[in-house]
């Protein structure tokens, strides 16, 4: 290996998976992207995403709506589905996060996705988080079987594909010391 190792570090505790990927963007750059509807299904490695309806988020409780369908994951029948994204955390340029929101999952589960943007040398260092820390009880008994719907290659691989389309022909920071 070599280089700088916490650029391209993960964590997976019992309920939480952490990557992180260095882009050669502007936090201002990612941060449109990822507070915009189409942005989230443009980069979704899960293909779980159809298609989003709303306007980008800019604070605490906008939300949109994503056409969902699990059939990619071949984990649970559940076919089409819509959700609605409710943004929990909001720091132009610097972190976004939410939860998931549907008329068929109730009370809400619980589990949070998020973004976290830190400038480094060259770019922007993306740790993307998958937490369901706070399940709801009520789904508690569950988590063994639900959880994680998505897989730490799936997040490792959305933060490739953010960095393709917002530096696209740009290397990684940091890569030639890898």
């Amino acid at each position: 290996f070599g280089g700088d190792q916490r650029l391209y570090r993960s964590v997976m505790t019992e309920r939480r998976i952490c990557v992180q990927r260095a882009i050669a963007a502007s936090p201002a750059v990612i941060f449109e992207v990822l507070a915009s509807p189409d942005g989230h299904v443009s980069i979704d490695a899960s293909g779980m995403l159809m298609s989003a309806a709303g306007d980008a988020v800019s604070a605490v409780g906008d939300r949109f709506s994503v056409k969902m369908d699990r059939e990619s994951l071949q984990d649970f029948p559940l076919g089409e589905y819509e959700v609605e994204v409710v943004i929990t955390c909001f720091e132009v340029d610097r972190a976004i996060a939410w939860g998931i929101e549907s008329a068929n999952l109730q009370p809400p589960i619980g589990h949070v996705y998020g973004y976290e943007l830190e400038t480094i040398e060259g770019g922007t260092l993306v740790t993307s988080t998958y937490d369901w820390t706070d399940v709801h009880p009520d789904w508690e008994a569950a988590v063994d079987a639900i959880f994680p719907v998505i897989s730490e290659t799936n997040l490792r691989a959305t933060l490739g594909i953010l960095a393709r389309t917002v530096a696209p022909g740009l290397g990684r920071p940091g890569a030639e010391e890898d």
